[in-house]
């Protein structure tokens, strides 16, 4: 049970969209019946969080951002058995109800209880657990991350190894498990497969290692900023694409490069045009190719039909696939193992107070 009060700490409060983050103090409320609060230790920047940003993904302001990362339990809110005061856990953006249709089917993932699409900005029950300066500021996805202190619901948390270190098991609450799983559970990469991989970013890297681990025979990195490439390689990559050096359309490159195309294709970036090239370059038969990056608010898609016709299949995917609540710690448990690493993926360590730095370097390509 929890009998503490409200908690005054920091957090990066984003009052309107295209303005840097302000780090004030936000008055966080107790958890409700099935909720638990959480002291963030450990925070990972993501794509997702800066086309909020921008008014690429559409959520109300003012609002705490972030929803990667790891924590240990403050408190917890009437009801809640499975987790207690002290516990090391991972927020949860895409939540796992048990209860819902895509819980229940051996098929799903997306939990009817996320707040991706719908961006109500608020816990389940319709209210906010953040004040600050008199107002009430938005939670994201279900998570908010950008603060010393969150609430979540108990469908929205996942209990981990209290060995494991919050400073990169973090990113297990999203960017290493949504690249990893997209291989591994949506694409379900075979051995001896070709890949291609549009996007070098972090989730991109979890994605090519997960190609690697299913023992993909030929992965192909492609991106238009060549400074990728060297860790690309390092983590699997077997050829590295920018699409600047050639005069053709890149699909028609990696067409040329495979003969007839690839056996799975990964758009790992949330652009249209990209999502089409990589449509386009797998085998036009049995090829897959999945989308991974957040697609922008408010764009179509305009693509020739007979490249599915053919036989193609393309695929969405979010959160890797996973049921996050079983999943996430099971992949910390593996990471504990060495099954994989992270620390590749982890290109700069900068204190909370220059969240806005941080989201600097993600902007310019240095991460």
């Amino acid at each position: 049970m929890n009998t503490l009060g409200v908690i005054k700490c920091k957090a990066a409060v984003m009052w309107e969209a295209n303005k840097p983050f302000s780090i004030e103090e936000v008055e966080v409320a107790p958890p409700k019946a099935h909720e638990v609060r959480i002291k963030i230790m450990a925070t990972g920047i993501c794509r997702s969080d800066d086309h909020v940003v921008t008014g690429g993904l559409v959520m109300p302001f003012p609002i705490i951002l972030g929803h990667e990362a790891a924590g240990v339990v403050e408190s917890v809110g009437q009801g809640v058995t499975s987790i207690k005061p002290g516990d090391k856990v991972i927020p949860l953006f895409a939540p796992q109800c048990g209860e819902c249709s895509s819980c229940l089917s051996t098929k799903g993932n997306l939990c009817s209880k996320n707040d991706i699409g719908s961006a109500v900005g608020l816990m389940p029950d319709g209210t906010s657990r953040f004040t600050c300066k008199g107002k009430t500021i938005h939670h994201f996805v279900g998570t908010s991350t950008f603060t010393e202190y969150t609430v979540v619901h108990e469908s929205a948390v996942a209990k981990i190894d209290s060995a494991a270190p919050l400073e990169k098991v973090c990113l297990i609450g999203c960017g290493f498990s949504t690249g990893y799983g997209a291989a591994l559970q949506t694409a379900k990469v075979e051995p001896g497969s070709t890949c291609a991989i549009f996007g070098l970013g972090g989730v991109g890297l979890s994605v090519l290692m997960g190609c690697k681990a299913a023992g993909a025979s030929r992965i192909i990195a492609v991106d238009i900023n060549s400074d990728k490439f060297a860790k690309a390689k390092e983590l699997g990559a077997t050829d590295c694409v920018n699409p600047k050096d050639f005069k053709k359309p890149v699909h028609e490159a990696l067409i040329e490069m495979t003969g007839q195309g690839v056996d799975y294709s990964f758009e790992v970036i949330g652009r249209t045009e990209t999502m089409v090239s990589a449509l386009a370059c797998c085998q036009y038969n049995y090829g897959v190719s999945v989308i991974v990056g957040v697609p922008p608010a408010a764009q179509k898609i305009t693509f020739d039909p007979m490249l599915l016709f053919t036989g193609r299949t393309w695929k969405g995917s979010v959160f890797g696939g996973w049921k996050s609540k079983d999943s996430v710690p099971k992949l910390v448990a593996d990471y504990m193992k060495k099954k994989f690493v992270l620390d590749p993926l982890i290109t700069h360590t900068l204190p909370f107070t220059k969240i806005n730095e941080g989201f600097d370097l993600l902007r310019t390509g240095k991460r």
